[in-house]
């Protein structure tokens, strides 16, 4: 801020900051206009109000009259003197209005330069302000004094000895901003006011006791709670020291005495508030340790539990005062344990956030959003819940809770450091707002006032960064912190988990080995003991990872309860946890992200196709977070994740490689399309689209790599061009978790290539794509099947395209023009393959449509296919491929309407049954109900398809007789209260339904 080349010359009011018409004659009155005095001036513009510390100085100059030059001579030599005068001088007014009224209290200012006061040392100097001394037959630690002075003198006395102390500890505070002082820690000052109020209380009653009991020693023991910000030692300059009183007895005197204490405080040091005594202020305001546990047991709410957990005995009757802090502690660490308790606190917030007048709330740091209260209330909850089994947490203080509960695994090493950080920079704020005049706020000025918040600045030790002046970076430092504890406290104060591990039992949370077994039992664990083994496991992973486990675990074990299989997803929770032990995040986000745990949970105990694919693409989990919009597992676009494919497997010359990079995205996709599946968040159709998307990108993938590598292997160029034409569901876009992909492959001979050559290139590269797409993996398999080949399995697996179209042309049967209505090009040459579908496009769709014949044959193939394609042994009513009213039923049914009306009916010129069915409903070829009937048929066998997959981990297309596999099937399809009962009623009804549109449309 000193430019080196002005140093040598005395610099103008103006450059100093000083603005006021008085600055110049002050400087001559304080002998600072000459060379000598360059340095003073440069450390007076560091002062927060420059103006205001010349101002004072110049009043204490005035009435030092000959001890200025004393003064001025320290000044000159001592920096740390300097810098705590100027900095306290330009930061409080009301602070130096006390240093000027009495000036040769200057000195005070030089007596904190190795240490602050002592809490001993503060009640020595405060009881001495009154003259107090220990009752007869007390020594001098007693716990009766008794004052010398008394009524209007002694609060005098009183009040001067207590700013005497303030303002030794805000020009410590302050000192950094102007010289090169040590920053006074948040705690220590915190605990600096608090040992003041201590022992300012202390005075206090001591002179009550003169007035209660002028004539005989005091009959009274009394006890003085200290609560809120004073009982955890963190209080403010400015603040209401909130008590509560314990006597025995309790009579009028103890009352009398209590009353006269609070008069003396509020009036020479702070309010004094006794509001969080039983019953507020209607209720007594002294009572008996009896009478106080008495009310606790019986009538607290649960706001005053929240309120002990910062009780402290502060002064009075200190055996008294321990007895009473004894005594209600046990009943502060099972609060959370009363009904409803979390969501009490939780309204509770919400309902003081509500207090503040909506044109205050960015403004108020104590309040709003993003304020103290956030931090705080996040911070006693997760004490109070989690404090029943961990006494580590047993703290007062805001800032030693955080540290617990980050060592305790309880949140986020991270997340408490910021939140630390950020709290200690709001109380700064606070602290520096309320030394300005000593008066009680939390109100930032207003964002049009530059003046007021360029001292605010100042005084916050703010400085200038290379895009913004002090005044915006304080701006910018506000709103970032504000921003970071809103979205900490919403993280930690709503987390689900809190909920639930408040409603269990203290044995559940320290996971004792019998009570265990039998909540393990109860939950619907089949097998308690191996249980038993997992956990034990999992809470011995290491001393952090073990204590967050323990935290997690009882809630998980209840979420798991009411899935399907707790059992095994408890062993996958177990295996999830080991494949990724030494992977930080996995925790962290169990804990600490909204609904990810229960989800996992979910998934885990319900699935396991997802129990196998997501122990090996654990990054998946991540997504079960909420973003913005939503849960992050809809945030991924199937586009983009096709392109991420493709892109993922170029990188790679050796196909093997490629292909590996391919499944790898696979897998992640396919575990984050049944997860979001099984969570219910994504409609059937969704899912499908998914899949196939998937399923053509690996298929690209391994096309491109196998082409590459022959093209390599070869040297020069690929004799001829091939596209990949999907059939089948994946031609219709339809895949499920367990459907192959059936394909043709199609080529064309390069320009100067021998057809024979081409074709026999292709099929090795045809060859090598279904080895490298069939080789073995844990992953759910990847078949590529050519049976729908022309001339089936006997035919080529590759043919040209002149070939396909002498073929389609001559010889085609009805089935295979059938299956060319599903036909889609997925993957390889795009032009070739486009060719392919519009030569494709004359057979399926022909002028006139196909014949009566070929409509007799297909009839006559379905038929043949209802008598004998259905395995030996399956239920023709449930099997949801070939039963009744099944898919097969539907998509044959769409077909032959394709078949017969396509060429008239564009909308028809389409792979997909659903979308096929709102073109046949369009075209009125069927009636709206009889459609909606196949639509529903449709998505419930294929929703109960995909569901027997995920519960199974196989592919299967049977429904299984009703049992635990039944309810597994109906809970992951979505079905109400997975009610397997109704479940399987409501898939026979519909398919019973449709079967009778599907004999109608096939009879016509």
């Amino acid at each position: 801020m000193i430019p080196p080349s002005s140093r040598s010359t005395v610099p103008s009011p103006g450059r100093l900051g000083l603005v006021e018409a008085s600055a110049a004659a002050n400087l001559s009155l304080l002998g600072w206009t000459d060379e000598d005095s360059t340095e003073l001036l440069w450390s007076l513009s560091r002062s927060p109000d420059a103006d205001l510390a010349l101002r004072t100085l110049a009043r204490l100059a005035e009435d030092l009259g000959d001890g200025w030059s004393e003064l001025d001579a320290r000044l000159r030599t001592d920096k740390s003197l300097r810098g705590r005068m100027f900095a306290l001088a330009g930061s409080s007014s009301a602070l130096g209005d006390h240093l000027v009224s009495e000036p040769d209290k200057w000195r005070l200012l030089t007596t904190c330069t190795e240490s602050l006061p002592t809490a001993d040392e503060l009640r020595e100097s405060m009881l001495a302000s009154v003259g107090a001394v220990a009752e007869a037959g007390d020594d001098a630690l007693g716990q009766v004094f008794r004052a010398e002075l008394t009524g209007p003198k002694a609060i005098i006395a009183l009040r001067t000895a207590y700013r005497d102390h303030l303002m030794i500890l805000a020009a410590a505070d302050l000192a950094a901003t102007v010289e090169n002082e040590p920053v006074v820690p948040y705690e220590v000052v915190g605990r600096q006011l608090s040992d003041l109020a201590d022992a300012a209380l202390t005075a206090a009653l001591s002179v009550a006791v003169t007035v209660t009991f002028p004539d005989g020693p005091c009959s009274v023991r009394l006890a003085v709670i200290a609560m809120g910000k004073c009982g955890a030692q963190e209080l403010n300059y400015v603040s209401d020291v909130d008590v509560v009183f314990v006597a025995e007895p309790s009579n009028s005197l103890a009352t009398r005495m209590a009353g006269e204490m609070m008069r003396i405080g509020s009036s020479a040091f702070f309010e004094v508030d006794a509001a969080l005594r039983p019953e507020g202020k209607q209720g007594e305001l002294v009572r008996t340790l009896d009478s106080h546990l008495a009310y606790y047991q019986r009538w607290a709410k649960t706001w005053e539990f929240q309120a002990l957990l910062k009780a402290r005995a502060m002064t009075g009757d200190a055996e008294l005062g321990q007895a009473y802090v004894d005594a209600v502690t046990p009943m502060v660490w099972v609060a959370s344990e009363r009904e409803d308790f979390v969501p009490e606190v939780q309204a509770m917030r919400r309902r003081v956030e509500e207090m503040v007048p909506a044109e205050l709330r960015e403004r108020e740091i104590k309040l709003g959003r993003g304020s103290l209260r956030d931090v705080e209330f996040a911070v006693q909850l997760l004490q109070l819940v989690h404090g029943r089994a961990d006494d580590s947490l047993h703290e007062r203080g805001t800032v030693a809770a955080l540290s617990a509960l980050a060592t305790g695994g309880y949140i986020g090493r991270d997340d408490a450091a910021n939140l630390t950080a950020s709290y200690e920079f709001l109380r700064l704020i606070e602290h520096r707002l309320q030394l300005q005049k000593l008066q009680r706020t939390h109100l930032l000025p207003p964002d049009d006032d530059d003046e007021a918040m360029r001292w605010l600045a100042r005084a916050a030790h703010m400085r200038p960064d290379g895009n913004h002046d002090a005044t915006g970076v304080l701006r910018q430092e506000i709103r970032r912190n504000a921003q970071r504890i809103r979205r900490l406290h919403a993280r930690l104060f709503y987390r689900p988990l809190l909920e639930s591990v408040a409603r269990l039992d203290s044995d559940s949370l320290r996971l004792s080995s019998d009570s265990a077994i039998r909540q393990l039992s109860a939950l619907g664990y089949s097998a308690p003991q191996n249980a038993l083994g997992h956990l034990s496991a999992l809470v011995g992973m290491g001393a952090r990872k073990g204590r967050i486990q323990s935290l997690l675990l009882p809630t998980l074990l209840e979420w798991l309860g009411d899935t399907p299989d707790p059992d095994a997803g408890l062993l996958a929770y177990r295996r999830l946890s080991e494949e990724v032990a030494e992977q930080s995040w996995f925790l962290r986000l169990v804990r600490d992200e909204g609904p990810v745990a229960q989800r996992l949970m979910q998934v885990l105990g319900s699935s396991e196709y997802l129990r196998g694919v997501l122990v090996n693409a654990p990054e998946v989990i991540r997504l079960f977070a909420d973003g913005s919009t939503g849960p992050k597992l809809l945030d991924v676009d199937p586009t983009e994740t096709y392109g991420a494919i493709l892109k993922s497997s170029a990188r790679y010359d050796d196909p093997v490689r490629a292909v590996a990079a391919a499944r790898s995205l696979r897998r992640y996709e396919l575990a984050r399309v049944a997860s979001a599946d099984i969570l219910g968040l994504l409609e059937v159709p969704e899912v499908c689209r998914a899949l196939s998307s998937v399923w053509a990108a690996v298929i690209n993938a391994a096309l491109d790599a196998a082409v590459r590598a022959s093209v390599a292997e070869r040297g020069g160029t690929a004799p001829a061009s091939i596209a990949i034409i999907g059939m089948g569901r994946l031609g219709g876009g339809e895949l499920g978790y367990g459907s192959d992909a059936d394909v043709l492959f199609v080529c064309e001979p390069a320009e100067g290539a021998d057809d024979s050559d081409a074709v026999k290139w292709a099929n090795a590269i045809a060859d090598r794509v279904r080895k490298l797409l069939g080789s073995p993996s844990q992953d759910p398999p990847l078949e590529v099947d050519t049976g729908l080949r022309p001339e089936g399995r006997n035919g080529p697996v590759v043919r040209t395209l002149s070939a396909y179209d002498a073929y389609y042309s001559q010889w085609a049967q009805p089935w295979e023009v059938q299956a060319l209505l599903r036909a889609h090009q997925v993957a390889g040459d795009q032009d070739l393959g486009i060719r392919f579908l519009l030569m494709a496009d004359r057979i399926r769709y022909p002028e006139g449509g196909v014949s009566e014949d070929a409509v007799r044959e297909i009839r006559r193939i379905k038929a043949r296919v209802d008598a004998e394609r259905l395995p030996k042994g399956a239920d023709p009513k449930t099997h949801t491929k070939l039963g009744r009213g099944g898919l097969a039923d539907v998509e044959w049914t769409v077909q032959l309407l394709q078949l017969r009306h396509a060429h008239r009916i564009p909308a028809l010129h389409n792979t997909s049954t659903l979308e096929c069915l709102d073109a046949i409903g369009a075209a009125e070829l069927m009636s709206p109900g009889d459609v909606d009937l196949l639509r529903q048929a449709w998505l419930t066998a294929t929703k109960a398809r995909n569901a027997l997959v995920l519960v199974r981990g196989k592919p299967t297309d049977q429904l299984p007789a009703p049992g635990k596999v039944l309810s597994a099937v109906a809970q992951v399809a979505g079905w109400p209260s997975g009610d397997a009962g109704e479940f399987l009623d409501n898939y026979l009804r519909v398919t019973r339904r449709a079967k009778a549109v599907v004999e109608r449309a096939f009879g016509s």
